[in-house]
Order: C-alpha cells, then structure tokens, then sequence
C-alpha cells in the first residue's frame, strides 16, 4: 500500500489555565486511494484531528508526514503551499463567495497556486464542473443553486488543483438523506476510481459504514 498520510503520535493540547487536550497519541495510517470515515460523539476531537492532518493546525507532540515527507517544523509559507497543492477541503458548509459564480469560486485556488495560465484555469474549473454535471450552473451564482449543488461545487473547488487528498469536515451535514448519500458516492468515486485519498468526517453512522474503514475516535483518542 502506498502511504498517503501518516499520523505518528499526534497529539494537540490547548494550554490555558486549565490545559485542554484535543486528540492524544493518535496513530493512523491512511492509504492511496482509500476512503475513511471518522466517527465519534461530539466533543471526541474528529475535527481537530481533520485539521492537524490538514496542516490547518500543529501538533504539540508527534508529527504528521504527508507523501512521505514530515510536515514538523516546516515554516508557515511552505506549510500553506503544501496545503494549497496537495490537499482539498470539504466542509459543513461551503463557503463559496456569494458574489463570485460557480466557475469564479473553483478558478479561485488555481489562481492562488499560479500553476495554469488564466485560460488554463477557466477550463480547468470548466471541466471540473462539468464532471460533476454543474455545466448548466458554472454562471450563477451560489444563492442561486440547492444545497447539494453548492456542495458540488465545493468539491469541485476542492479538486481544482487535482491535490491526491481530499479531506471533508461534515459535508453532508446540512443536506436532506439522498443528497447524503449523493454526495458520499461521489466520495467514494474519488477514491476508488480517480485514487485519491479521502478522509471524511461524519456524525452518520450509515453513512460511514459505505466508507473502505472507520476510524472511531473518543476523548481524543482512536478506540477502533
């Protein structure tokens, strides 16, 4: 199996007058082109554990290393770089930007890493949406589309520039049961058929089960 992410004794603690720990000793290994689901009561650090993975946070003990590589101690410009190539973000709720459309809100990202040139990253996003059968909507504008086209369009955005991990926060967590379970299928096709990398935190049990693993975690820690 090759190793896409790497959890090695990962832990966060928040100091203050009384310290509070978020995840503790985490160890977790995840594979090219598998699909996890984390799951856990509320409060558990699922989370947290999504954003130390996501270098959107670090560690206060352990390390992460993302591709063979450790992200320990790397200086916030690389980090973000890292971040921006390699990795896709799915939340709860998508933050598109209101007064960009569809096409504008997934060329955003390309533009940011500079990789294509502007032509390039219209039809990049052009496609993307087009993969994801949003071609009739890349010019309106997010209050204009349903709750699970916005999301689409969220995963389109987090695709834009074709990062091998995918990472997701709750993206079904707002949507009715048949777009849930729209939207983990389409997960699940980024995995299995496209070999990326994702890992998707859910309160939803079913849904985690359509997942290759579970990863379930309480009080900050995996328990199985």
């Amino acid at each position: 199996m090759e190793v896409a992410i790497e959890a090695r004794g990962v832990t966060r603690d928040l100091p203050g007058p009384v310290p509070v720990t978020l995840v503790r000793d985490i160890d977790l290994t995840v594979g090219r082109g598998e699909f996890v689901a984390v799951t856990g009561p509320s409060g558990s650090g699922k989370s947290s554990l999504l954003y130390l993975l996501g270098l959107l946070d670090v560690p206060t003990g352990g390390s992460v290393w993302l591709q063979g590589g450790n992200t320990a101690g790397l200086p916030p410009d690389a980090m973000a770089e890292l971040r921006l190539a390699s990795i896709g973000f799915v939340f709860q709720f998508h933050f598109l930007l209101p007064e960009f459309t569809c096409q504008s809100n997934v060329e955003i990202p390309i533009r940011r890493l500079g990789a294509l040139s502007d032509s390039q990253a219209r039809i990049r996003a052009a496609e993307l949406l087009d993969s994801l059968e949003l071609a009739d909507h890349r010019r309106k504008y997010p209050d204009q589309l349903s709750g699970g086209q916005r999301q689409r369009v969220a995963i389109a955005r987090a695709l834009a520039n074709d990062p091998p991990l995918i990472l997701a926060d709750e993206p079904t967590g707002n949507l009715d049961t048949r777009t849930a379970h729209l939207v983990f299928e389409l997960f699940r096709d980024l995995a299995h058929r496209q070999n990326r990398t994702v890992i998707v935190v859910t309160h939803d049990a079913e849904l985690a089960q359509t997942a290759d693993r579970r990863v379930h975690l309480v009080d900050g820690r995996i328990v199985g």
